[in-house]
């Protein structure tokens, strides 16, 4: 039986989650936008309709609104919150602030400045986890690739490994320790995989195997599939090594790469039909997660936040009109054509953009709603 958190839990974790995290990344906007001199209309935490504000010395309107799913930054000469070009703006915003007429460095910049924040919020959390606890490292007198144990069902031993053989390659990957064997293994399962092994008497044997298709579940009843081949290593154990500041930097780096190189690898699953559609998540399941890990306290809701924070720049980061990385995508189309992209293209470009996020955001909610217990009967969950 899974134990859930109190409602309150959830919707503290949720405005503690996105709520500081939504502001990060339009500050990021924002800062860079004043430092270039471009004014700023309006900064709005959530969308919709105002619930309270205020307006500042430089023009800016500060405000809270009502649908607290995300946030916006409106710089002057654009025309709605999307920074979609207004082509009635007047020519004289080339010398009074406005956005569109400032310098196509300095849109990208401004631009690329919201994931970017989201990006250095997840380092600076990695790089403060892994000096208070150290950098885990598995440690063996023995060569960790060594199989020591096979699990009760084993993909690898029913595909004839044995006990002491040494996966030295995946799929002409190398493997230089038991962790890289499960980089190749856990985000891929069903998949056919061939595994080259060293074997004592035998020298080096390729043995093909189908990677397990396993459903875990953590204690709030939360699953996931993930690929498992049933080996473990030999005599190997887990230690934390200290790590300087200089060091934590590069390793929180390094982990940010490993996490984004595994959400690409969700998406091509899913658009391939490796993975079903219904493991994407949107803002109910957010807050699900969200008050799940603050029950659990503030090192593991911390975590979810680097989390979250990274995946906020990534997805933000894809070239999609409406989202930054559309945005960067006309920049970039616009330093080869040495001339904007045309305003009816631009226009039409960024309502396809929106009309996307928003059908992705229903999907995502409908998903959410068939994982609750109170609907999933309903649609067949």
């Amino acid at each position: 039986m899974f134990e859930s958190p109190p409602f309150w839990m959830y919707a503290v974790g949720f405005m503690l989650l996105l709520g500081p995290l939504v502001t990060v990344h339009e500050l990021g906007h924002y800062l860079v936008g004043r430092w270039f001199g471009v004014k700023a209309e309006a900064f709005s935490v959530g969308f919709g309709k105002e619930l309270i504000g205020r307006t500042d010395k430089h023009g800016t309107r500060w405000k809270l609104s009502a649908l607290p799913l995300g946030g916006y930054v409106q710089f002057k000469g654009d025309m709605d919150p999307a920074s979609i070009p207004d082509p009635n703006a007047p020519v004289s915003d080339v010398e009074d602030g406005s956005f569109q007429n400032a310098a196509l460095w300095k849109r990208a910049l401004i631009v690329a400045a919201g994931p970017v924040t989201n990006l250095i919020v997840a380092i600076a959390i990695f790089a403060a986890f892994f000096m208070i606890y150290g950098k885990p490292t598995l440690q063996s007198d023995v060569d960790t690739r060594e199989i020591g144990a096979f699990a009760e069902q084993s993909a690898a031993q029913d595909a004839g490994m044995q006990i002491g053989d040494v996966i030295v390659q995946i799929d002409g990957e190398p493997i230089a320790d038991f962790d890289d064997i499960r980089k190749e293994i856990a985000l891929y399962p069903g998949r056919s995989v061939v595994i080259e092994v060293e074997r004592e008497g035998s020298g080096n044997l390729e043995i093909p195997l189908t990677i397990a298709s396993v459903d875990q579940a953590d204690e709030f009843g939360n699953s996931g599939k993930i690929g498992l081949i049933g080996v473990s290593p030999l005599d190997a154990e887990y230690v934390f090594e200290d790590v300087g500041v200089l060091q934590s930097i590069p390793l929180a780096a390094g982990q940010c790469w490993e996490i984004t190189k595994m959400m690409v690898t969700g998406i091509k699953q899913i658009l391939f039909g490796e993975r079903s559609i219904k493991e994407l998540g949107g803002p109910i399941k957010i807050a699900k997660y969200s008050g799940e890990q603050l029950s659990r306290g503030t090192v593991d809701f911390i975590n979810f936040v680097a989390l979250i924070s990274l995946n906020l720049a990534f997805i933000n980061f894809l070239p999609i009109p409406a989202l930054d990385g559309g945005h960067l995508a006309f920049y970039a189309a616009e330093a080869i054509r040495k001339k904007p992209v045309g305003p009816r293209a631009t226009e039409y470009a960024y309502r396809g953009g929106i009309a996307f996020v928003l059908i992705f955001m229903v999907v995502v909610t409908f998903n959410d709603l068939v994982s609750l217990p109170v609907f999933g009967p309903i649609f067949g969950s």
